[in-house]
């Protein structure tokens, strides 16, 4: 019996995973990508799966998270990662490529597949009927965000990403750091505080004007911050003291260890249940990463954290996925409609390769009748969806994979003790998935 083709919209990494992986199946893929007929501010040539911002695929390491991640998609034929380690560059223990090789080999192999068939169109309004994975990418042209806002909603669609940088709660100082919520609103455990005297806050803010940020790039020159998302470095720019009146105002709080309120605290909130992981509230900023490394480090109760994410300011289509998605990636409203790639709110090559390679085992498993189970959260590929599918702090931002978006593990001890638990784990569970379930879908 002929399947009906997959309609795929875009020819980056994950639209090309999941384009691969789908005709891998003998399910058909009619595969657009609007390149050369409409370019981006970004893109250099026409070739499918063109890296844009590096080369790298950042650490091949499978030790921490990014490097389980290629581990877990290399057991799982990733078309991505399979091009990659053909054109590998020496680069230390990350994974970089050719990128010329690396693109021209994917054209040809996504081009050449019988089952597929590439389209060099521009698409400005999705099929009403059929099958229909979005993954443009957070470069989706206007006439395409002009459609998905008609599906999805204005509100569900973001264009500035502001993110505030996540560290690890095993590297807080908790001598210094005491918990309390404003005015003892809510559960005190909700907020922890770093609190700063006057000499400490004017040295953070001298520290702060006096770091090298990132240049934006041409096509984000005329970003306009939104009021509630502006970098601490350009809050500072206004005035020694408009931090102090923001995001590191003292107000409601007292210092246990003074019994008087600080001169000025930067709050800590958990983004996960298990409080492994906390984000810096309001910190979004445009600090290069050694940058931030050094300045925040000066902030008391942080000069030991390590992070899990640094912060940024840059312009990333994508949508809630949270509210708008079910556990497939499919849209709640219009289930025939799914997204995949940095959309959904993942951050990087590997995470959207990730995201397209889900979504495509989904489709397959949803063809055959089945309900794709997993992967299970242990695993570095089912800890990712599972930041798709819950926002803990109740404000989606989309995330590289790390440790934080695991479960916890029950163990103390050193931090490569605790990396090597998350590993073992992972690779265990991700195994039990693999021989279990995936099986059925070959």
């Amino acid at each position: 019996m002929t399947q009906a083709p997959v309609t795929v919209i875009g020819g980056g990494l994950a639209g090309c995973e999941i384009s691969w992986q789908l005709a891998r199946a003998g399910i058909p893929v009619t595969l657009h990508e609007m390149r050369p007929t409409r370019s981006t501010e970004a893109h250099l040539t026409d070739r499918l799966a063109e890296l844009v911002c590096s080369n790298s695929f950042r650490s091949d390491n499978p030790h921490n998270a990014i490097g389980l991640l290629h581990e877990e998609l290399r057991a799982l034929h990733s078309l991505v990662l399979a091009v990659g380690d053909k054109h590998r560059v020496p680069a230390g223990d990350a994974l970089a490529v050719d990128r010329d090789a690396f693109a021209t080999e994917m054209t040809t192999l996504i081009s050449n597949h019988p089952a597929i068939t590439v389209r060099r169109d521009e698409v400005t309004q999705l099929p009403e009927t059929g099958d229909v994975v979005i993954a443009t990418g957070p470069l989706t042209s206007p006439s395409l965000t002009a459609e998905l806002q008609r599906w999805l909603g204005q509100e569900h669609l973001a264009f500035y990403d502001a993110i505030a940088p996540i560290v690890d709660a095993d590297t807080l100082d908790l001598g210094v750091i005491f918990a309390e919520s404003r005015w003892g609103k809510g559960d005190g455990a909700d907020y922890l505080n770093c609190p700063m005297d006057k000499p400490q806050y004017e040295a953070f803010v001298d520290a702060l004007l006096g770091a090298e940020k990132v240049a934006p790039k041409d096509f984000e020159k005329d970003v306009h911050y939104f009021p509630g998302c502006l970098p601490i470095e350009v809050m500072a720019e206004q005035g020694r003291e408009t931090l102090r009146f923001g995001p590191m105002k003292p107000i409601g709080l007292t210092d246990p260890r003074t019994g008087r309120r600080p001169w000025a605290v930067v709050q800590l909130r958990k983004e996960n249940r298990a409080g492994t992981a906390y984000n810096l509230v309001g910190f979004q900023t445009r600090m290069k990463y050694p940058e931030q490394l050094r300045v925040l480090r000066t902030i008391p109760g942080l000069e030991q954290v390590a992070f899990f994410r640094f912060g940024s300011v840059h312009r990333n289509s994508f949508i809630d996925s949270p509210r708008l998605l079910d556990a497939a990636l499919r849209l709640r409203t219009e289930p025939r409609l799914r997204f995949a790639g940095q959309l959904t709110g993942v951050e990087g090559y590997v995470e959207s390769t990730a995201c397209g390679l889900f979504v495509a085992l989904a489709l397959i498993a949803e063809r055959r009748g089945l309900a794709l189970d997993g992967p299970p959260p242990e695993t570095a590929l089912g800890a990712m969806m599972g930041h798709l599918r819950e926002s803990y702090t109740g404000r989606f931002q989309p995330q590289n994979v790390n440790f934080g978006l695991f479960p916890a593990v029950e163990l103390r001890g050193k931090k490569d003790d605790r990396k090597a638990a998350y590993v073992a784990r992972a690779r265990v569970a991700f195994e039990e998935w693999r021989t279990s379930w995936m099986e059925r879908l070959v």
